[in-house]
């Protein structure tokens, strides 16, 4: 196997291993949010506004983890600069 063949390899590795680890990490941080948000409007229902604001918000902060690990696979896959074709 050749260096080229091996930091491919790595290369896709990776990119699997970044993607995964990035969607069950932020797939585990959403569903504890969420369950937090419930919690919180059953507490103070008066609050709803303020809590569904908040909750939306760390949300789109959550979801962009899982891209910037989606957008670090594809540069792994596609436009890697260690491999030279």
């Amino acid at each position: 196997m050749t260096d080229q063949a091996v930091l491919m390899l790595a290369s896709i590795v990776t990119a699997g291993l970044t993607m995964g680890l990035g969607a069950v990490g932020a797939a585990l941080a959403e569903s504890r949010i969420g369950a937090a948000g419930m919690d919180a409007l059953a507490r103070q229902p008066d609050e709803a506004a303020g809590i569904t604001r908040n909750q939306f918000v760390a949300l789109a902060m959550i979801e962009s983890t899982a891209i910037f690990c989606l957008v670090i696979a594809l540069v792994l896959l596609f436009a890697n600069p260690f491999i030279t074709t």
